[in-house]
């Protein structure tokens, strides 16, 4: 009776590619079939993400929070914990993965601390090579060097291999220069400074460039206007200057499904993002080659979902209509945005040329930008270092390009193989770290590999047909030197896990139950999450996660389309900045004086602190964070009817919890106008009545709120209007009530 020989699989990387990589082998391919073994030079699992809050030294924090939410981060059969926040923290998602790791992936031989030194085919007899192996050499974190063989080598050590430092002359900069990666805090760069304070520039204008600017524009008002001690003298006269080559749409990371709406929901912006409803089936493909007529489609849905341009920030980053023929670039952040209208980051167009002293030029201009402090050169990361154990044979057959960002390696069907080198795969060697596409290549490389590889007679129809239809290499190579390649060239993350699933013979799966409908055509929602992709095959175990992950999601999108959840974040996070404040006073009693008052409000963000609330800041949250709040500053001239005139100021400190989705304003001290002293309201949202899908009056966004000052009642009423996304103006009303007070107060901000 003759017996299988089991298949050895080397797998580079411990990340979320490497682990699932690991589990598709060890579970949806023929029991016992491969023997897994995963090599890491970290000496825990995880890769880019920590799964411990004071882990800082990788290149992603541990406080980062995703900007996709755990509904997309996340693998088929695993479902996040309860509690988990809908957008999690680096360091939450190091430990989902561990937890992925200890549920199915504990039959892999894991050495941590050993990483792959050299990766070399051996030779065979074979003609067709399928047969080939690899002689792979490690060495461990003591100096120690292995060698061992493999049938199959997987290479998921990860796309953003080492920092990418563009070509700039800084031999005559007296200055820090970073990559945003190395990024931390303000003390990490400006304390290396001469003291002279100036501007933070900011190198790059994609996704990193925007996030790290936004990132330390924060830092730096959270320096200024928090109780205590700066980390760094004088924050006020630091600000973040970002240089880009061209303006990138700017999502916050809740957006509405109702852009159009005066009382608008909120979803997390992959949910609204990956509504397979709203796009016609089957999919096809929005990345790649971008051509005029797309661009400009794609350009009036991303200001449609903002409701602006973006001029109403700054001409600097506003898209005009000359540039809606380009290619699309689009950016995540909740502040960016209205730091840049408030002034504490200024945009520049161009790109760095020179340093020299504390100045930077820029080309083509050559327009000189004075007083620089410190650069943060958000300029992406270069794959090669992560293949660079493979031979220059390999790399010649993939076509390495090592100057090429997003095609670094020309791989067939989706960034998985090629066939001239039939045991070796790639998963998870791509610009979007979407980890459903991770799953999914994972499946497939399971999927070829049972069958014999791309050439073999036994291949599956489905699987059979799209290798024999695949472009993907010839369109890599194209798009190299394609002048209107888009974003994330690969593909579309929907049509890519459509495009997946056919190989593979899997179904979308239908939601559990009925979903929410959208105008204009009033279909039904259809969210993509892996969820939606299960296994053929799952056990008892797998399909409860299974079932337990699409509940999670079928939850927050009704929660968000049917209550005010989120709208507390929305609101927080676009009173950001200065306001307009016009106010009326209306008293009945003669003691206390009606009047008007004029002036301005400014929100100004800062870390959480504790004063107020000690008990809940000595017992933090799951994320480790301390989130954010602003110190309200309002200041103007109050003109009594009576005809006196004075200056008036106010304080008081908003917060926002996240896990209670509430959000407060509490008074400050007299003693310390900077500290909260104790809670003066919690804001309740009041859902709209609806007549159809349009609010009865457009009436915006209602709150509640109530305050008992010993014997003075304060009633107060708020009203949000938003434009899309941003509060576009806003209401708040006293009623005063009591022995000695019976007056309201109406005021009216605007931007």
């Amino acid at each position: 009776m003759s017996t299988v020989m089991r298949k050895k699989v080397c797998i580079v990387g411990a990340g979320p590619s490497g682990l699932v990589a690991a589990k598709a082998l060890l579970h949806d391919g023929p029991a016992g079939a491969f023997d897994v073994t995963v090599f890491d030079g970290k000496t825990r699992i995880g890769g880019l993400w920590p799964s411990r809050k004071d882990d800082a030294a990788g290149l992603v924090h541990p406080l980062m929070v995703a900007n996709q939410s755990k509904h997309t981060v996340q693998f088929s059969d695993l479902a996040w914990p309860d509690d988990a926040p809908d957008l999690p923290r680096a360091w939450q998602i190091g430990q989902y993965l561990d937890r992925y790791f200890q549920t199915y992936c504990r039959e892999a031989k894991l050495m941590l601390g050993n990483r792959v030194e050299k990766a070399e085919p051996l030779v065979s007899s074979s003609e067709s090579h399928a047969d080939a192996g690899w002689r792979v050499r490690t060495r461990s974190t003591a100096g120690e060097v292995a060698e061992e063989t493999f049938d199959y080598l997987i290479v998921a050590s990860g796309f953003f291999g080492a920092p990418s430092i563009p070509q700039i002359d800084l031999e005559h900069a007296d200055i820090p220069v970073i990559h945003s990666s190395q990024y931390r805090n303000l003390q990490g760069i400006l304390g290396k400074t001469d003291g002279k304070a100036g501007k933070v520039l900011v190198v790059g204008g994609q996704m990193s460039g925007v996030e790290i600017a936004a990132t330390i524009a924060s830092h730096i008002s959270s320096a200024m206007h928090s109780p205590g001690s700066s980390p760094i003298p004088s924050p006020e006269n630091y600000s973040v200057h970002h240089l880009i080559q061209k303006p990138a749409w700017v999502f916050p990371l809740h957006i509405s499904p109702k852009p159009t709406s005066s009382a608008p929901p909120f979803l997390p912006l992959d949910l609204g993002s990956y509504d397979l409803s709203k796009r016609p089936q089957p999919l096809t493909n929005s990345q790649g080659h971008i051509t005029v007529e797309t661009a400009k489609i794609v350009h009036s849905m991303y200001q449609t979902a903002l409701g602006t341009d973006q001029s109403v920030f700054s001409q600097a980053v506003s898209v005009s209509t000359a540039e809606t023929a380009d290619p699309p670039y689009l950016a995540v952040s909740d502040n960016y945005m209205d730091f840049v209208r408030s002034g504490l980051i200024s945009v520049s167009r161009g790109k760095l040329d020179t340093l020299a002293g504390h100045q930077a030029t820029l080309s083509p201009s050559g327009t000189k930008i004075d007083d620089v402090a410190a650069v943060v050169l958000a300029t992406g990361f270069k794959a090669f270092s992560s293949i660079s154990f493979l031979p220059a044979s390999v790399h010649e057959t993939l076509s390495l390009c090592p100057s090429d960002l997003y095609n670094t390696v020309a791989l067939a069907f989706h960034g998985t193989h090629h066939p001239s080198i039939p045991n070796l795969g790639f998963v998870g060697f791509y610009r979007s770290p979407y980890w459903g596409v991770m799953e999914m290549q994972a499946r497939f490389l399971t999927a070829l590999w049972t069958a014999g590889g791309p050439s073999s007679s036994s291949l599956p129809p489905s699987l059979k047909n799209a290798l024999e239809t695949d472009i993907s290499i010839e369109q890599t190579l194209n798009l190299r030197t394609d002048p209107r390649a888009s974003q994330f060239p690969m593909g579309d993350y929907p049509w890519l896990m459509q495009e997946f699933a056919s190989a593979l013979d899997l179904q979308l799966s239908a939601h559990l139950g009925k979903m929410p409908s959208l105008p204009p055509a009033g279909m039904e929602m259809s969210i993509l999450t892996p969820a939606r992709y299960p296994s053929r095959s799952l056990t008892e175990f797998q399909r409860a996660e299974v079932t337990k992950s699409l509940q999670q999601t079928e939850a927050t999108v009704w929660a968000g389309l049917c209550s005010a959840k989120f709208v507390a974040k929305a609101v927080f996070r676009s009173l950001l900045g200065e306001w307009k404040l016009e106010r009326e006073l209306m008293s009945k009693l003669p003691s206390h004086p009606s009047g008007h008052f004029s002036g301005t409000a400014k929100f100004l963000l800062r870390a959480g602190t504790k004063d107020g609330r000690e008990a809940e800041f000595d017992a933090p949250g799951e994320d480790g964070s301390d989130g954010l709040e602003y110190l309200y500053v309002e200041e103007g001239d109050f003109k009594a009817a009576n005809g006196l005139t004075f200056r008036a100021t106010r304080r008081y400190v908003w917060r926002y919890n996240e896990k209670s989705d509430k959000l407060s304003v509490w008074f400050v001290k007299t003693d310390d106008p900077k500290k909260a002293d104790y809670l003066f309201h919690n804001v309740d949202f009041v859902v709209p009545m609806q007549d159809g899908e349009a609010e009865i009056g457009g009436k915006g966004w209602e709150a509640t709120a109530g305050h008992l000052c010993i014997d003075d009642f304060y009633d107060v009423r708020y009203r949000f209007h938003f434009e899309a996304v941003n509060l576009r103006d806003w209401r708040l009303s006293y009623t005063v009530k009591g022995p000695k007070k019976d007056y309201m107060i109406d005021g009216v901000y605007s931007r």
